[in-house]
């Protein structure tokens, strides 16, 4: 997966899909208060990027080096002690987590404060099938009922929870992971009314959770 990613970052620094959007706005909220952060699997950086201008100072990570994180690592295995972090974040990228339960309790290891998770929530099977095939690396979608489970798997308390319609324009979404041909028809037929227009309308969950 490092490989693929690398190979997609620039594709990634450069997406206005993940450049701006009410879930990033919240995050940059949510952190208020805060001095330290960690972003986990930053991806084109531009939840570190918002954070560093509210003036927090923000350590990435990353399994990608492509990135350019300033840790290579996968979020299962941080390489930093116990409550490092005022805040630990991660958006729109714990669909790829191999193990996404383990993540969640190394972010509430290393964060002294609040956890922030933005990500795709679950929109049923055909959609899975369609990330998937679309992007190979995609994992899983969760729902919230998931996500609170993980959480207070981990002794944290989920405080609040918001939900987004996240519209992306569909043929840079395939684009950016190579998705073509017949694998990218079907994908289309597999999203249905999810598209409208030239855009895929996803929906996105935000939760922020503290030590319970």
């Amino acid at each position: 997966m490092t490989d693929v990613w690398s190979d997609r970052a620039e594709l990634y620094r450069t997406s206005e899909a993940h450049r701006e959007g009410p879930d990033l706005d919240l995050l940059v909220d949510w952190a208020a208060g805060a001095r330290t952060a960690l972003d986990v699997a930053t991806g084109g950086g531009h939840v570190a990027n918002r954070l560093r201008e509210a003036g927090l100072e923000v350590v990435t990570c990353d399994p990608a080096p492509g990135m350019k994180p300033d840790v290579v690592c996968f979020a299962e295995d941080l390489p930093f002690a116990d409550g490092s972090f005022d805040i630990v974040v991660t958006r729109v990228a714990a669909h790829h987590y191999e193990d996404v339960a383990k993540a969640v309790s190394e972010m509430a290891r290393v964060a002294s404060g609040a956890v922030l998770i933005v990500d795709n929530s679950f929109m049923g099977d055909d959609v899975e099938a369609a990330e998937k095939l679309r992007d190979p690396s995609h994992v899983r979608n969760y729902s919230e009922a998931e996500w609170r489970s993980f959480a207070e798997n981990v002794g944290l308390a989920v405080e609040v929870v918001q939900f987004f319609e996240k519209p992306i324009e569909f043929q840079p979404w395939l684009d950016r992971c190579g998705c073509t041909g017949d694998d990218a028809v079907r994908v289309r037929e597999l999203l249905g009314d999810r598209i409208v227009g030239g855009e895929v309308v996803l929906d996105r969950i935000a939760l922020r959770a503290v030590p319970a």
